[in-house]
């Protein structure tokens, strides 16, 4: 979710810089299902924008309207949304909606921690019913210590409290720049992934030909930096060059990214895992066993952009630890 208060702290500034008020809407319960799991939140300017949303698009009108009173009052309330029988899914929403104003400090520190890739989190403080409370409120926990949403804000240990963590956010490397490639990145960074592109020199393509992505390198694999894949990377190999997979592999040999995915068939992936061990036999077997290869799942992708679908879910997958299955065929609830 770290992507979508991205989105919200950026349209708060743009919001704050037209002198426009706004209001941050937090789903902090949930009574039954819900198509979205609590901390889910979305952003409300005076004249009726919105970024983000709570639900599937059915919620996001009362919020707004319940919104109102927060603007014309500045005091922070409670909502409940009852979509027994109104939804699809049956379940009550408590939301909290308050004055969202941070100021230069939290900021200038969000998109600190935010581009240091550290870890946040979000406390929200309230009752568990309708109505409206001056104590009521929530403050964003930065590695140096909390900071409110607003002004003047103190927290109240008599209150309810949920607190959700903000990790930082997906990142995606696409280490090739063919057309499956482009649409991998557009379709990722759709997800809110930050997305980085890997070229060799020779290939002169630029960040300008890959919709969606952050970052465009361009580095021979001898020379590839490595030191900021981490636990929340995901690293997909896809040159359709034989020669530069080994190399790339070679150079990816140390670290330990969410997933790694090779493109190809599997002959292929097997004469690359004979190369990287001819060429470095003290390679450890758990980065053998991380390379997934073919990428992807077996969901009879044939476009670029099917194979970017099959892609994606393999990397969600693996990331959160899920057997792919029909939910039709799961037993129980959709979300643990």
């Amino acid at each position: 979710m770290t992507h979508e208060l991205k989105r919200i702290v950026k349209a708060f500034e743009e919001a704050n810089g037209n002198k426009k008020k706004t209001v941050l809407a937090t789903v902090v319960h949930v009574d039954g299902s819900s198509y979205r799991k609590p901390g889910v939140q979305m952003l409300i300017e005076e004249d009726g924008t919105m970024t983000g949303a709570v639900s599937g698009g059915c919620v996001e009108k009362e919020v707004n309207r319940q919104a109102q009173e927060v603007f014309l009052t500045g005091i922070p309330k409670i909502m409940t949304y009852d979509g027994r029988y109104r939804l699809g899914c049956e379940g009550i929403l408590y939301i909290l909606i308050e004055p969202f104003m941070p100021d230069d400090i939290w900021i200038g520190e969000f998109w600190k921690t935010i581009s240091e890739r550290k870890s946040m989190g979000f406390n929200c403080y309230y009752q568990l019913k309708e109505g409206t409370h001056h104590s009521y409120g929530s403050t964003l926990r930065f590695p140096f210590g909390d900071r409110e949403l607003r002004p003047g804000f103190a927290v109240s240990e008599s209150l309810e409290h949920f607190e959700f963590a903000l990790k930082p956010c997906f990142k995606l490397l696409i280490v090739g720049t063919e057309h499956d490639a482009v649409k991998l990145c557009a379709f990722a960074s759709l997800m809110g992934w930050e997305v980085t592109v890997v070229a060799a020199p020779s290939e002169q393509k630029s960040v300008r030909d890959f919709q969606g992505a952050g970052q465009f390198l361009n580095t021979v694999p001898e020379e590839f930096k490595t030191d900021a894949i981490d636990s929340e990377t995901a690293v997909i190999l896809m040159t359709h060059n034989f020669a530069k997979d080994l190399a790339y592999l070679l150079a990816l040999k140390d670290t330990k990214p969410a997933y790694l995915g090779l493109l190809g068939p599997a002959n292929r992936r097997e004469k690359l895992m004979e190369a990287l061990i001819e060429r470095y036999p003290e390679v450890s077997e758990s980065y053998l066993d991380r390379i997934c290869g073919p990428a992807g799942l077996n969901i009879g992708s044939e476009t670029p952009e099917e194979i970017s679908v099959s892609i994606l879910s393999e990397i969600l997958a693996v990331v959160r630890k899920k057997d792919p299955i029909l939910l039709k065929n799961k037993k129980g609830t959709i979300h643990s």
